[in-house]
């Protein structure tokens, strides 16, 4: 019989393809113990989160953090009523019983969560969206999803699967996309869609995303790359915009880390896509690539009956920078 350990921090759990990030938050909201891991995507992806969680659990205790839940979010299908994922292809999941597993491994309280409706949760308590009735947040990573978030809660869709803005056609008939489909946002703005299409039409191998944003103003096949990826980003966003007339527009990932490269000319192509309405105010997240991980540490914390306070696991600002 596993002891239940009962405190007023949480661990948060961020499982992706490539890495799981584990997090051990205190009562205030603020990280006390991080720890990354491989995701094993081509061994054993549901043995390496348990050995994840067992770890932060342990090292959690050791630095003075007794967590009384925890919330776990990935990507793909996830069904959180049930807490199972029923299909998450990046890291080989399918009909996984996430809360079960867990809660067996831990004995503590469970969440589980999709990673960009975590996301969205974070910015409506504590970052971008706060205090917002109603705004759409598309974390901009290996893919593009969506999450619209209303009343301060986000959209699951009859199946679990709003937000799959990715697989919007932005250029019809355009260049194929994993997904069967032609013309994809993600084929075209996501930074996996950068890379690979900056590799086939010609350019230098082995740039990623940040490298091609760098290197827009001096490559023209960087430059061409770049600018069809912001003009898809201001289709998508008006389309979006249309369809949920949303108070705000968020953009977080590792793509938004680019600034003003990339929100000046997305803001102009969204501005240029609406010909008889004004266009919604586009921000970047409050919690970059972090925004996952705290709507887990969110989630983990109303599983286990602890208030969530409006602000809850803001980021602290750091002297000197403002």
């Amino acid at each position: 019989m596993i002891p239940l350990v009962t405190g007023s921090g949480v661990l948060a759990v961020d499982v992706g393809g490539t890495t799981i990030k584990g997090a051990a938050l205190d009562e205030g909201g603020q990280v006390r113990h991080s720890v990354v891991v491989p995701s094993r995507a081509d061994g054993d992806p549901v043995g390496a989160l348990r050995a994840l969680c067992r770890r932060l659990r342990d090292e959690a205790l050791a630095v003075g953090v007794a967590p009384a839940g925890i919330g776990v979010v990935t990507p793909g299908i996830v069904d959180e009523a049930a807490g199972l994922v029923r299909y998450a292809s990046n890291i080989r999941f399918r009909d996984v019983p996430l809360r079960a597993l867990v809660h067996d491994e831990l004995g503590l309280p469970v969440a589980v969560g999709h990673d960009a409706r975590a996301a969205g949760v974070a910015e409506a308590v504590a970052g971008a969206g706060r205090g917002l009735a109603n705004f759409v947040l598309l974390p901009l990573g290996t893919g593009i999803a969506a999450t619209v978030v209303l009343g301060g809660e986000p959209v699951p869709g009859t199946a679990w699967s709003a937000g799959e803005v990715g697989h919007m056609p932005v250029y019809p008939g355009g260049e194929p996309c994993s997904c069967g489909q032609r013309g994809c946002l993600e084929v075209y703005a996501s930074a996996g869609g950068l890379s690979r299409r900056y590799l086939r039409l010609g350019g230098a191998p082995g740039l990623d995303s940040r490298a091609i944003a760098a290197a827009a103003s001096t490559d023209p096949l960087a430059g061409e790359v770049w600018n069809a990826a912001t003009q898809a980003l201001g289709v998508a966003l008006a389309t979006l915009t249309l369809t949920l007339d949303p108070a705000r527009i968020v953009l977080g990932g590792g793509l938004a880390e680019a600034g003003a490269q990339l929100f000046d000319p997305v803001r102009d192509a969204l501005r240029a896509a609406l010909a008889w309405r004004s266009a919604p105010e586009v921000v970047p997240s409050a919690f970059g690539t972090r925004a996952a991980q705290v709507g887990a540490a969110i989630l983990a914390r109303r599983a286990a009956g602890l208030p969530v306070p409006e602000g809850w696991g803001a980021p602290v600002p750091v002297a000197g920078r403002g």
